[in-house]
C-alpha cells in the first residue's frame, strides 16, 4: 500500500484529535500513533504574537519530500504535519506532526526526524511582535536544532 503524507501549511488552528482519527479511522494495522504539537511560547511574558512567514508551494513541496523519507525510513503507515503560518498568539498552536506506525519506535522515530527537519530546514520565517510595541526582529536558528538534525545525517 502506498502511504502519502498529508502536508498542509495554513492560518487557521486545528484540532489535534480529528486530525489523529483522519489518520487512524477504520485502520487495525497501526499499534502506534505518535503526536508532537508545538506551541507560541510567551517568552516570559514579552511577546505579544509570533509571525510567521513562508514561501508558499516551496515550503509544502519540501516537506512533503521530508515526509515521504521518513515514510520509506522507518516503515510509517502514516504522516501528517500541519504548519500555521500568519500571526499567532502565545499558548496558541504553530506545529503539529503526526507519525503512525505498526510499532511504537518507528512512530516516535518519525515524528522526530520530521520535527527535527521542520525546525532547520523548512522554509519558514519567524519575527517576534512584543508586547511593549517594539520590534523583536526576525529569529534566527539555534545550534541546538542543527545539532538534532545532525544525529539524522549520520545514520
Amino acid at each position: 500500500m502506498s502511504t502519502k503524507p498529508d502536508i498542509r501549511i495554513q492560518q487557521d488552528d486545528f484540532d489535534i484529535n480529528a486530525e489523529i482519527k483522519k489518520l487512524t479511522q477504520g485502520r487495525t494495522d497501526i499499534g502506534a500513533v505518535v503526536t508532537f504539537s508545538g506551541l507560541c511560547r510567551g517568552e516570559s511574558d514579552t511577546l505579544s504574537a509570533l509571525e510567521l512567514e513562508h514561501y508558499p508551494g516551496m515550503a509544502e513541496a519540501e516537506i512533503t519530500r521530508i515526509a515521504e523519507q521518513a515514510i520509506k525510513r522507518f516503515g510509517l503507515l502514516g504522516i501528517s504535519a500541519i504548519h500555521r503560518h500568519g500571526k499567532i498568539k502565545p499558548g496558541e498552536n504553530i506545529v503539529l506532526v503526526i507519525a503512525v506506525s505498526p510499532h511504537r519506535q518507528a512512530s516516535f522515530d518519525g515524528a522526530n526526524f520530521l520535527m527535527d527537519f521542520l525546525k532547520t530546514r523548512a522554509p519558514f520565517w519567524k519575527k517576534n511582535h512584543l508586547i511593549n510595541g517594539d520590534d523583536g526582529g526576525w529569529v534566527d536558528a539555534k545550534d541546538t536544532d542543527d545539532d538534532a538534525l545532525a544525529k539524522w545525517e549520520k545514520k
